[in-house]
């Protein structure tokens, strides 16, 4: 165990937090490990909303390159924001124990939900096509940076509130009192969960990290980003998906909706937790074959 496993991830206080997790973790089965922090285009180019840019793997491609020019060992990432199909030469090593996946309202003043044309940010589409869908009178505002940015935006602007995920607000301790768990609302496809990806070759960084892996997060997380990759919405199109496994069965939320929440296809399925290979496809298919297949059509040309 020689070798020093090089942790290549994102430099936001809520990426340093999920890196130094993997470390303390590869530190305490003794493996050597250093931090190499990288900045992403995702962190650089705040004023454009994400689905502007192209926003498939805008998070992960800087680390991407980085593995693969070999400055670095191992990257850390929000699963949410991975792409569903890895660069050629990338595989995942570990999936570690997913925290909570829901998402939650911080607001200035809860007699905001009340009223009409009253702003809301978020720079989620899904996010955003949610809130529109049970809130249609209100007005969405988008809403970019990292987690304590968002949070000094939204304190400035004084918005109605704002939609964070629960996740990451409390893995750097930065959870307000003024908030409301958003149990309606169905989270981002592996929302919650971190990614280790490591270069196929390298056997040693893979069998390091493969110790963290946590196989039920693991299983949901599949049937998750399959159920995400056959609607074809990468990270482009309102897609939530949650899969969790309650006694002893899969419960799996599916929903696909409009850009402005006016329409909403939903799926709500459970299956045995030793068949859940193709569950994720088949609950997007029964979404495509009722009348998701048209709206990801519109959605794609709309975002165009």
């Amino acid at each position: 165990m020689s070798k020093t496993i090089r942790i290549g991830t994102r430099d936001s206080a809520l990426a340093l937090w999920q890196a130094k997790t993997v470390q303390q973790q590869l530190k305490a089965l003794n493996f050597k490990t250093e931090l190499i922090p990288i900045k992403s285009e995702g962190d650089l180019n705040l004023n454009q909303p994400l689905y502007e840019m192209g926003i498939t793997g805008i998070f992960t491609k800087s680390l991407d390159v980085a593995l693969l020019n070999n400055k670095i060992d191992i990257a850390v990432h929000s699963m949410k924001d991975v792409p569903t199909s890895l660069p050629e030469g990338i595989i995942e090593s570990a999936v570690l124990k997913r925290h909570s996946n829901k998402d939650v309202l911080v607001y200035n003043n809860l007699e905001f939900l009340e009223k009409p044309n009253e702003t809301i940010g978020t720079g989620s589409l899904r996010r955003r096509a949610q809130w529109l869908n049970k809130y249609p009178l209100h007005i969405t505002e988008d809403l970019r940076g990292n987690v304590l940015t968002r949070l000094s935006k939204l304190e400035k602007n004084r918005w109605g509130g704002a939609i964070f995920a629960l996740a990451g607000l409390e893995r750097i301790n930065a959870l307000p009192k003024n908030h409301i768990v958003l149990d309606w609302m169905i989270p981002a496809p592996a929302q919650g969960a971190m990614l280790i990806v490591t270069k196929k070759e390298d056997v040693f960084s893979y069998n390091a990290t493969h110790h963290l892996n946590h196989n039920e997060t693991e299983i949901c997380i599949q049937i998750e980003r399959a159920f995400l990759k056959t609607l074809e919405g990468g990270c482009t199109a309102p897609i939530g998906a949650s899969a969790e496994i309650k006694n002893n069965h899969i419960v799996f939320k599916g929903v696909l909706l409009a850009l402005d929440g006016s329409r909403k296809i939903e799926i709500n399925q459970s299956i045995d937790p030793n068949s859940y290979s193709g569950f994720g496809e088949k609950c997007a298919n029964h979404i495509l074959e009722n009348g998701g297949k048209e709206l990801m059509t519109e959605i794609k040309q709309n975002l165009s």
